[in-house]
């Protein structure tokens, strides 16, 4: 006898989607206060000399998203932070404020132009665009037939965009204050920096909400006229929340150990800075 067997129902094919959520790499190439630690006298403070975390270059940072590379404040120290760090490619330079700590390395980007064989754009407000254009002017505009402008200048106002090969990134300009002057703290991909700050406003606090890292200054344990120091640090990330938080901007006067010990009694989310620190969001 034959049996003939019931067809079993086939199954259906899936389709499965995967979204790739590009990361963000953001390196701290120096997080140093605006003399660095040592000072060039060889002045080490409080930081523990022995523990190469307290060797503290000025503050820039590094921002890779996709295939654009940004940094943020040309320091000084800036041959040695790309050379540290094997940065080879700049695409975009941005600009908090134009004290010296921030600007004046800026003679260093001339080597990528050589390089790469095009004009680096510079984002700046206005205050800092015309400081750089009266102290560099021969970076931005030709004036002899031996040297050619290797960046061209672009004053920001607003929040805006930087786009690469159809790629783009968006910065929203957080305004703060520093001392008796505005600087620019900068808000992309739920990532804020801001490194220059005695105070920040209300409005501004309510544009820094649901970030998954704030890299902020925290220059010393005392009062400080034109940063903040730990306490007032701490009392803007308790309202801002974020879900991790690095600390910029450290003076001589804070060992990287005995803060690092500090905060692990206040949140494991919190930690001190040091140059080369690379994170992934």
């Amino acid at each position: 006898m034959l049996f003939r067997s019931k067809l079993l129902p086939q199954p259906q094919p899936i389709l499965i989607i995967f979204f790739y959520m590009e990361k963000t790499e953001v390196i701290l190439l120096g997080c140093g206060s605006s003399v660095g630690v040592p000072r060039i006298d060889g002045y080490w403070g409080k930081a523990d000399k022995k523990n190469k975390k307290n060797k503290r270059m000025r503050c820039s940072l590094f921002v890779k998203y996709k295939d654009i590379n940004i940094l943020i404040d040309t320091s000084p120290d800036l041959k040695n932070q790309l050379l540290n760090n094997k940065i080879k490619k700049i695409d975009f330079v941005i600009y908090t404020h134009d004290h010296a700590d921030q600007t004046h390395g800026i003679n260093e980007l001339r080597p990528l132009f050589w390089i790469h064989k095009k004009r680096i754009p510079i984002y700046a407000d206005k205050k800092t665009s015309n400081y750089l254009l009266n102290s560099f002017k021969y970076i931005f505009v030709k004036q002899s037939r031996y040297y050619k402008p290797i960046l061209k200048l672009n004053v920001i106002k607003s929040n805006f965009f930087l786009m690469k090969n159809k790629k783009s990134i968006q910065l929203e300009v957080i305004k703060v204050r520093h001392g008796d002057i505005n600087s620019n703290g900068y808000l992309f991909n739920k990532i804020a920096y801001i490194s220059d700050c005695s105070s920040i406003s209300n409005k501004s606090l309510k544009r820094l909400m649901n970030l998954k890292l704030l890299i902020i200054d925290c220059l010393k344990f005392k009062k400080h006229a034109t940063h903040l120091n730990f306490q007032k640090c701490l009392s803007y990330i308790k309202k801002i929340k974020p879900k991790k938080t690095i600390l910029t901007n450290l003076h001589s006067d804070i060992d990287y150990s005995f803060l690092k010990k500090k905060l692990l009694k206040i949140s494991s989310s919190i930690i001190p800075g040091y140059d080369g620190l690379k994170v992934i969001i």
